[in-house]
């Protein structure tokens, strides 16, 4: 039986993602938050039952249309209404398991008891979840502001038995999977279309999916970084402690420290060196490493801040018997954030490339391209070629969205963060930095072969041992995409760890 994990308002982190996603946990309300939601109901029905004043979203239109009056008996089409008319996503489908952290963080968000929605609603969403039904969103149409309206809406479709949504495997109706369950559509009332639809889930899912494989890439630039310092035979005193105590910054400080450690009792890091210095691909791996560590730190803060957060509108206080329109769905400071991201992760790529252009150079001791019989056999030259094209597009990638902005809504939503589209381009900047560090570790592999039989240290040894399980030594040419795809592979499915959260 499934473990499970209760939706309440204690601090939710990104440890506690990993948990839940990595041991595949069930939601569950707690009693906490299922009376903060019927709480907050039960005040928005009084207040609309007593009051005649106009709430934005909740009996007007939206957006520039904000001043136009809906009757009582029309307030639950215009729900629905709102979440068919703003469903206008287009390009590439969003991954599954950003999809599933979508609704994560909108189950969370709604458990405040500042949204207005039914219980019912919430419970639905959390059933969605626990039974693998996950909606059909699509990359592009948020703009970042007015919340993530177009990919909200396609999350929000399956509530009322409209759009379509994965299960078992395959992509189907949502009308047949309720039908399946024996699930009735949920008969949205006043404020839930636009709290469904108004809040960053989109931006933060896609946020926290990049920090989380970050901090995962970054712990494995470190290690494949460090079998590339032994494979070129590169001196470790520019990772002496002393160094980086003059020049503290966390991350270099980490950076050094953990590179000693994966070289600990090395025998070729332990063998006298020719050479006085080394490039600065490998002596500056603390400098730039560790900078890119202190970006995920925080970066890290804001998605922390964002999904302990309430973030559509209007809010409403039924304490203080306020219900107040503002904009806590701008995405803003994610947007910011996640270009910063970006660039952060761009280097760790830039760098690593840098290391295999070493490599294959044909410098202390190694064949040229680092193959027997360079000429007749190419070698590893190409795959280089590969690692620049991908470092070079990260390069175009990292172009910050987050200063764009464009009018929307006949000039009401007159300034937008574009933190969608730095959420859709940091996804693929992290997923080209496996792709080169995948790079970087095939060449790195090869090259230290040609050390034999001086060995380097235990950890790097026992991961050279485990990939040596996946791709062989490159005795002569072959086609190269095939070890590089199990390269990837390899990178892949190494777990995240709660010590790798630690940097």
């Amino acid at each position: 039986m499934k473990k499970t994990h209760y939706i309440s308002a204690d601090i939710f982190d990104l440890q506690k993602i990993m948990e839940i996603t990595a041991d595949d946990l069930n939601l569950k309300l707690s009693d906490e938050a299922r009376l903060n939601i019927e709480k907050c109901r039960s005040y928005l029905d009084e207040k609309l039952a007593s009051s005649n004043s106009p709430f934005y979203g909740i009996n007007t239109g939206f957006g520039s249309l904000c001043n136009v009056k809906i009757s009582g008996e029309h307030l639950s089409q215009l729900q629905e209404n709102l979440v068919m008319s703003h469903a206008c996503g287009t390009g590439d489908k969003v991954p599954l398991d950003v999809v599933k952290l979508m609704l994560l963080l909108k189950i969370q968000s709604l458990s405040y008891g500042h949204s207005g929605v039914q219980l019912q609603t919430v419970e639905r969403l959390i059933a969605f979840y626990n039974n693998d039904i996950i909606p059909v969103v699509y990359t592009q149409g948020s703009l970042g502001a007015s919340g993530d309206l177009a990919p909200l809406a396609h999350l929000a479709l399956p509530l009322i038995g409209k759009g379509e949504v994965y299960h078992e495997g395959a992509i189907k109706k949502s009308s047949e999977v309720l039908g399946q369950f024996n699930w009735e559509p949920v008969q949205l009332k006043a404020k839930e279309g636009l709290a469904l639809l108004n809040g960053t889930q989109f931006m933060s899912a896609y946020g926290v999916y990049c920090v989380l494989k970050g901090y995962k890439l970054s712990y494995l630039a470190d290690l494949i970084g460090a079998l590339s310092l032994d494979a070129f035979d590169c001196r470790v005193e520019p990772f002496n402690r002393l160094i980086h105590l003059i020049r503290p910054h966390r991350g270099q400080v980490k950076t050094a420290e953990r590179i000693l450690e994966f070289l600990n009792e090395s025998e070729i890091a332990a063998q006298e060196k020719k050479q006085v210095q080394d490039p600065y691909s490998f002596r500056c791996i603390p400098q730039v490493h560790g900078a890119s560590k202190d970006t995920l730190a925080f970066v890290r803060k804001v998605f922390k801040t964002e999904m302990n957060s309430v973030t559509d509108n209007p809010n409403i206080f039924s304490e203080e018997d306020e219900i107040i329109s503002g904009g806590n769905f701008h995405g803003q400071p994610l947007a910011l954030a996640l270009d910063y991201l970006g660039i952060a992760m761009a280097e760790l790529g830039n760098i690593s490339e840098r290391r295999t252009y070493q490599l294959i150079s044909g410098q202390r001791g190694l064949p040229a391209f680092l193959v027997n019989d360079p000429g007749l056999n190419s070698g590893l030259m190409i795959p280089q070629y590969t690692a620049a094209s991908i470092v070079s597009q990260n390069k175009q990638l990292a172009s910050p969205a987050s200063v764009d902005s464009i009018v929307s809504s006949n000039g009401q939503e007159d300034h937008v963060s574009m933190g969608a589209n730095a959420a859709t381009k940091c996804i693929k900047i992290v997923d080209n930095l496996e792709r080169i560090l995948a790079i970087e570790l095939l060449n790195a592999s090869q090259a230290i072969a040609f050390k034999r039989p001086l060995q380097s240290s235990k950890m790097v040894e026992e991961l050279m041992s485990a990939y040596r399980t996946q791709v062989s030594f490159i005795k002569k040419d072959r086609i190269l995409h095939d070890d590089i795809e199990k390269s990837v592979e390899f990178i892949n499915n190494f777990r995240l760890t709660g010590t790798m959260l630690n940097d």
